[in-house]
């Protein structure tokens, strides 16, 4: 029998690798209609090993993938009890974790997210529910991205929710279905700049508005191939490693011009998605504190309300969509759709750890 009440933690680790965000969740249905509560919520750093160790792997050797799968897996166990106890959560229904991206190929058919693996419900004594993007990817989908489904349940108020964090991701409803679709890197070629001027990253965009765009790079950007396909697309860190850094380091320009160029097409790609230049946007992930980056956006959307929402929502909605994926699973109800991944059928995706 389907409750009406969940308690639940949400757990998200982007490729922008601020570390892992945690957030206790209640969900209730009243009237057939979801609502939610973000209560204790925390997002612990990785150490500098782990972080580099986290950008090494897309070249990782099978052997050491797999060490590191369970290397990270007894990592995020960790992390997620210390969380349990901290806050002394009780009679919790599921820990509902993404684990962290490290290949994604749908292309070939293989994604790849670590800390997924079954031992982490006996590490932790909870019941799990995780690896919710391979099932799309075997069933012909993108695997990605799947807090769409999430936007159109809890956020349905908008016409538009967009995240900034690693990539930026936008969905919205077209001809009655949910659309949603990888946009640009964001945080991973913004932060790659900042990392270079010893920064973890360019507060409010300070560095990026003292700069200059280029204007030779900024098309060239703008003409990348990923920019003229059609959705459902994603976009993966091996896009940036690629494609996106080589062709920026081909230009002789400072770090403060590369970062204003990449900052001005980000914006004007965000622009270009969205089929209806007017309305309510809703702005979250750690992008949403880079304020030239918003106010570039704006300057492309003159007529699109820009909303960002309190912090909770701001920082944790990830973890809090991922949470009512777990939930929906748990209830094996749709969490991923086929207007959005174009996966074959919409379907109910994840693994369920029993504790």
């Amino acid at each position: 029998m389907k409750k009406d009440f969940y308690n639940v933690i949400g757990v998200m680790s982007g490729t922008s690798l601020d570390g892992v965000d945690l957030a206790h969740i209640q969900f209730e249905i009243k009237n057939n209609q979801w609502h939610f509560k973000i209560l204790e919520s925390d997002t612990i750093a990785y150490s500098d090993d782990w972080v580099n160790q986290l950008k090494l792997a897309v070249d990782f050797s099978k052997e050491k993938l797999e060490k590191l799968n369970n290397d990270y897996t007894r990592l995020l166990s960790k992390i997620i009890s210390d969380f349990i106890e901290k806050h002394q959560l009780q009679n919790l229904d599921a820990v509902c974790s993404h684990g962290h991206t490290i290949l994604h190929q749908p292309q070939n058919g293989f994604t790849l997210q670590i800390g997924n693996l079954p031992e982490i419900a006996t590490l932790m004594q909870q019941t799990i529910v995780c690896d919710f993007r391979v099932q799309d990817v075997a069933l012909g989908g993108q695997g990605a991205p799947l807090v769409p489904i999430g936007d159109s349940i809890l956020f349905s108020e908008y016409d538009y929710c967009m995240n900034l964090g690693g990539f930026s991701n936008v969905s919205f409803e077209e001809n009655d279905k949910r659309i949603a679709f990888d946009i640009s890197p964001v945080n991973t070629v913004l932060n790659f700049y900042a990392n270079q001027l010893d920064l973890n990253y360019d507060d409010k965009g300070t560095i990026s508005s003292s700069g200059t765009a280029n204007e030779a790079l900024f098309e060239k950007l703008n003409d990348l191939d990923f920019y003229k396909l059609k959705h459902p697309k994603s976009l993966g860190f091996e896009f940036v490693k690629e494609i996106v850094l080589p062709l920026i380091e081909n230009y002789n320009i400072s770090i403060e011009d590369k970062l204003r160029t990449f900052t001005e097409h980000i914006a004007f790609q965000t622009a270009l998605a969205l089929p209806t230049k007017k309305g309510q946007l809703l702005i979250t992930g750690g992008g949403a504190y880079n304020d030239f980056l918003i106010s570039r956006i704006q300057y492309y959307l003159p007529e699109m309300k820009l909303i960002i929402p309190e912090k909770k929502i701001l920082e944790f909605k990830e973890a809090l969509i991922f949470a009512l994926l777990g939930v929906l699973k748990l209830r094996n109800e749709i969490n991923v759709l086929s207007s959005v991944t174009g996966a074959k059928k919409d379907h109910s995706s994840g693994l369920i750890y029993l504790k």
